[in-house]
């Protein structure tokens, strides 16, 4: 079974395509901008798209990653990120549940990284039981993103619960997701592998095209620096 281990590190980038169509943006537009920062990863949210806009978006992209050397993830949908031979899948707590997204690749004799939301202690319990390569944890802070998220963790609650992941799947690569800009970002980028940004990729007004890309562009070189850890100096670990 592919995994990642816990050497991936840096910025998890989400391109959410509501988000960029209110900036009456193009997509694969915004997702090359985000791909020319080198992003550890990408992942296309398309909550509402029909199965086929979404599938023929996936597949678009693809090359783009793979050109990029990014691993490519599908929100919700593991038919639709196998169909369109993406990297991985993410999925949250009322999709379809990990055991039956690893029969569901089994079935196609396919290898799928495979991502899960989790939104507290119970639930991140629960995750360390289950086939998949890394874990999502959140929402950290209040996030524009989601109307309807779940109550925010906050860092002490989300460094109590990396600390028991850490005890129980020391190689399991935490991503941290929600409301995590600027000074908030910086707090917790050090304690987890990744972090997870959709809105503070994207321009905060409507501009023309030129503009917005080049400020996504620019956005996204900042996030995987903050996210990003330095290297070690020589000799230590």
């Amino acid at each position: 079974m592919a995994h990642y281990g816990s050497v991936v590190r840096g910025l998890y980038a989400i391109v959410d395509v509501s988000s960029v169509l209110r900036a009456r943006l193009d997509v694969l537009a915004v997702a090359e901008a985000i791909l020319d920062a080198r992003p550890a990863c990408l992942q296309l949210r398309a909550k509402d798209l029909s199965a086929r806009e979404t599938l023929d978006l996936l597949r678009s992209l693809r090359p783009l990653a793979r050109r990029a050397g990014v691993p490519l993830f599908a929100n919700d949908r593991p038919d639709l990120a196998m169909l369109a031979a993406c990297d991985g899948v993410h999925v949250g707590q009322d999709d379809l549940a990990p055991t039956d997204v690893r029969a569901l690749a089994g079935m196609a004799s396919r290898s799928l990284l495979l991502g899960l939301s989790t939104h507290g202690r119970e639930q991140v319990i629960e995750a360390l039981e289950l086939p998949i390569d890394y874990l999502a944890v959140g929402p950290i802070f209040a996030t524009p993103s989601k109307k309807d998220h779940d109550p925010v963790l906050g860092v002490d609650e989300l460094r109590a619960l990396v600390a028991l992941v850490r005890a129980r799947r020391p190689s399991l690569p935490i991503v941290a997701i929600g409301g995590l800009v600027g000074a908030k970002l910086d707090e917790v980028a050090p304690l987890v592998d990744m972090v997870a940004v959709v809105g503070a990729l994207m321009p905060g007004e409507i501009m023309p095209k030129t503009a917005a890309l080049d400020t996504v562009r620019t956005r996204t070189a900042r996030l995987v620096e903050a996210c990003t850890p330095s290297p070690s100096p020589a000799g230590q670990h």
